[in-house]
């Protein structure tokens, strides 16, 4: 279906002017399809959860983290996290990282190189890989399984296995897997960089 000013509804969603005399159309290769427009979307509104959270930790916003607390002000961006878990068998592992300096520093770079990214749409496939391992170990951390503490207080698990880290890492690899770097984002032209055409895995 269209209508009269040249917007396409059939399977790819575009807008062109109308054909002028000696203009050539090209819309079918250059055309993004609803499929990509919306793995696209995601791929972006993923990446900007990871962007933001570092933002939000760098500068302290004042949603989950004060000013005072911020990264620039001195505040560690894991302490806070990592130091109240209290559910499911890594515990203890994840208290003794809290505040650590160089988690404080991988966990930040992770956010920050995660989102940019998956929003830019380079490097999309390592990015998804990182941003997988990363909500892994948050999915661990909060332990949805868990009904109680080691405190034996309730822990607040409204569902045993999927919770927002499971749909982000969901959403993560279903950018990696379509390839939608290049729909709404830089992947085309980083696709064609020399050093990343020889490894591909770098796309």
């Amino acid at each position: 279906m269209s209508t009269q000013h040249g917007i396409h509804l059939t399977g790819r969603l575009h807008w062109h002017r109308p054909a002028t005399s000696g203009a050539t159309a090209d819309t079918a290769g250059s055309a993004v399809t609803a499929r990509e427009a919306s793995i696209a979307g995601l791929r972006i509104a993923v990446g900007f959860v990871f962007l933001w959270a570092f933002l939000d930790k760098t500068f302290g916003l004042h949603y989950t983290t004060k000013s005072k607390g911020a990264w620039i002000h001195g505040g560690s961006p894991t302490k806070g996290f990592l130091s109240h878990v209290s559910v499911g068998p890594f515990q203890s592992t994840f208290r003794s990282m809290a505040g650590n300096g160089f988690v404080d520093w991988m966990f930040m770079l992770g956010l920050l190189a995660i989102g940019v990214a998956m929003i830019a749409g380079v490097g999309v496939r390592i990015a998804a890989v990182g941003g997988v391992v990363l909500v892994t170990m948050m999915w661990l951390a909060v332990f949805p399984p868990a009904q109680h503490t080691a405190t034996g207080a309730a822990s607040g698990s409204s569902n045993p296995f999927v919770d927002d880290h499971v749909v982000e890492a969901l959403a993560l690899t279903a950018a990696a897997l379509f390839g939608a770097g290049s729909r709404l984002g830089l992947g085309a032209w980083w696709a064609r960089l020399p050093f990343v055409a020889k490894h591909r895995s770098l796309i």
